[in-house]
């Protein structure tokens, strides 16, 4: 699995799927969320309410991840995750890796060989950056590795952490070759 950091919007990757950092209502929000509801256009929110009224009539559970096409996105699919709030007292990491595992198993069962993700729960939700790219990367080459050790097949090909700021890319990166992460 290659691993590639790539400043920008999520909303324009042509990959398989992006990972939209979603709520638990699926139906929008701010952030990532409401620049991917704003581009795949309103087929998407009512795809989200049609997964409330059938399979998760009380929401998507924090740290699980559920797909939806792409709609008008270049990517086929968009794979909603929720992640933890800080604020509200939702600190634990496992919860925070949960949303890239669970994701990257949606998307290997779609069949999706290229997934875009954004820095989930660094934004609003109040994680520091540099624990979520340590959890991230960590999740991510934890569930390749986990596949190659049963000899499965990866699925995922290529990952993208799509970050906005040059700010987030640089931490990112810095956890990425080791070293101590800007700001």
């Amino acid at each position: 699995m290659r691993i590639e950091l790539v400043q920008g919007d999520i909303t324009t990757r042509t990959v398989d799927a992006i990972v939209n950092a979603a709520n638990s209502s699926l139906l929008g929000g701010g952030g990532v969320d409401g620049a991917i509801h704003r581009a795949a256009g309103p087929e998407l929110l009512a795809a989200c309410k049609e997964l409330r009224r059938t399979e998760l009539p009380d929401g998507l559970p924090v740290g699980a991840a559920v797909a939806t096409p792409g709609f008008r996105l270049p990517a086929r699919w968009v794979i909603h995750t929720v992640g933890p709030n800080r604020h509200a007292g939702q600190t634990d990491p496992a919860l925070l890796a949960s949303c890239f595992r669970e994701s990257l198993l949606v998307a290997d069962s779609l069949g999706a060989a290229s997934v875009a993700f954004p820095a989930v729960s660094a934004g609003i939700y109040g994680w520091d950056a540099r624990e979520v790219a340590e959890t991230a990367f960590d999740a991510v080459t934890a569930f390749a590795a986990s596949r190659e050790e049963r000899g499965e097949d990866v699925g995922v090909e290529v990952v993208e952490f799509v970050l906005f700021s040059t700010e987030m890319v640089e931490v990112f990166r810095q956890v990425r070759e080791g070293g101590p992460a800007w700001g």
